[in-house]
């Protein structure tokens, strides 16, 4: 059977550019990623954990103009292991795709985890093993709705979250109680209580941690096949997404560092923003803001799970996969235009993981995952204007090709950093993307003539409708 000349369109081209970017900032989770993630800058660097997350805001713009151009030039549903095998070889972007599917589907599980904690609030059994389990499930069946009810659903959730890095920042300069010079002046605290300098070289050492927590504006490009003028709108998407991302992340930031009453309580506590609250706001507004936070993190699930989700349909759709789990995994619900079985396996596979798997292996699996994806998409984007053109007018990033060089530099030294001091992340890391070259070679490479032919995009009209295509 001859190759296809496009995908054919399966899934429904329904969202708007806006709703794009709401269920991409649900990826994002500015509001869990301040609760979660931040908290890690401020103990390590206290106001220096600003001038951390700004280094790490100017280097996510290098990252999403690459994701930008590519996205553009292949509005793909399979995201980045689609431009890889393109662009870089086949058994790469097989590679890729096998650490993007694992790495996702146990980010699932340590964002569903972190549902329990800010709800126990309200009663202390949520914060049970049982209640990751609980939170997949819902989101699973939320996740198999049509991709617009999913774009409302994790837009009212988006705007709870954001209410809740709002009130950060009303409290924060409400309160301001020190100068901005706090900022560039990373401290830590030690063993005896008291605040001490740190040097840049720790602050540019906690910088991945930043960036980690921007991560997940890309994900607009899992939508492109259900976004309208896709072509012409990923590259707006994926940016809009990381500028409001930086805005809803830095802001808070920025007013719990100049407001809180004491640095010192402020590093010197295990939940540093929880303790903001309650300095400056009282025991009402930390439970108010808690249950926004789990909200936050409610949304982050059901959005990473259409996200990945969609990474499993498209490489069954690709033909990865013996014929019964292709076809399986590449159907899409005729009244819902969503690939239901797809979402379903993801949801089983991260609540097994959830409840079987300890919590400090699912951070180790997922540790480096991040900064050796970019380091891919960065060599893609330094191959996209040499590849064969397909006459798609897309994003074009300016300055090309420095956003890609920046961003291997930069992934070459987080590299460095993890081989010197953790190296455990990075190792299980490499052997995902080894054992997902192997299962190219072993599988896919020696039936080449009907699987993994890798047409070409879907062509859209500027209302969304597709174009006739070739089944």
């Amino acid at each position: 059977m001859s190759a296809p000349e496009t995908y054919r369109q399966d899934l429904a081209r329904s969202l708007s550019l806006k709703e794009n970017i709401f269920i991409t900032l649900s990826s994002v989770t500015p509001a869990s990623s301040l609760f979660i993630i931040v908290p890690a800058l401020i103990t390590g660097l206290a106001g220096g954990s600003v001038a951390a997350m700004v280094v790490a805001a100017v280097i996510a713009i290098f990252v999403g103009l690459c994701y930008a151009e590519l996205a553009s030039r292949y509005p793909i549903t399979g995201g980045e292991y689609t431009w890889a095998a393109r662009l870089l070889g086949k058994p790469v972007g097989f590679g890729v795709f096998m650490l993007s599917l694992v790495s996702g589907v146990l980010i699932i599980a340590v964002i569903a985890s972190g549902v329990g904690p800010y709800l126990s609030v309200i009663w202390t059994g949520f914060n049970s093993t049982w209640t990751p389990i609980v939170v997949v499930a819902v989101t699973t069946a939320i996740a198999s709705l049509t991709i617009r009810a999913n774009a409302w659903v994790t837009g009212i959730c988006l705007a709870l979250e954001m209410l809740a890095c709002l009130v950060l920042v009303v409290l924060g300069f409400a309160h301001i109680s020190r100068g901005v010079g706090t900022f560039v002046t990373p401290q830590t605290i030690t063993p005896g209580g008291t605040l001490t300098t740190v040097t840049w070289g720790v602050l540019l050492s906690l910088v991945p941690v930043a960036l980690f927590a921007f991560n997940g504006y890309g994900a607009s490009v899992y939508y492109a096949e259900e976004t309208k003028a896709a072509t012409r709108t990923m590259g707006r998407a994926i940016l809009v997404s990381l500028l409001i991302s930086v805005l809803a992340e830095l802001l808070p930031l920025m007013a719990v560092i100049l407001g809180s009453s004491t640095l010192k309580g402020l590093v010197g506590s295990p939940t540093p923003l929880n303790w903001f609250l309650l300095d400056r706001g009282g025991n009402t507004i930390n439970v108010l803001v808690s249950v926004g936070i789990a909200i936050a993190v409610f949304n982050a699930v059901i959005a990473i799970q259409i996200q990945i989700a969609r990474l499993v349909f498209a490489s069954a759709r690709d033909r990865s996969w013996p014929n019964g789990v292709d076809n399986l995994l590449a159907k899409v619900n005729e009244h819902t235009r969503t690939p239901i079985a797809a979402t379903v396996l993801v949801g089983v596979i991260a609540a097994a993981c959830g409840y079987w798997v300890p919590f400090n292996w699912l951070l180790t699996a997922t540790g480096a995952s991040v900064v050796v994806i970019y380091a891919i998409v960065a060599l893609a984007a330094l191959r996209v204007r040499n590849a064969p053109s397909t006459a798609r007018p897309g994003y074009r990033m300016p300055l090309w090709p420095l956003p890609p060089v920046v961003v291997l530099l930069i992934s070459a030294y987080v590299i460095y950093q993890n081989i010197t001091t953790a190296i455990a992340p990075l190792v299980v890391s490499l052997v995902t993307l080894l054992v997902g070259v192997a299962w190219y070679y072993l599988f896919i490479h020696p039936r080449r003539g009907e699987r993994w032919t890798l047409p070409d995009p879907q062509d859209e009209e500027a209302d969304g409708t597709p174009e006739a295509s070739i089944v």
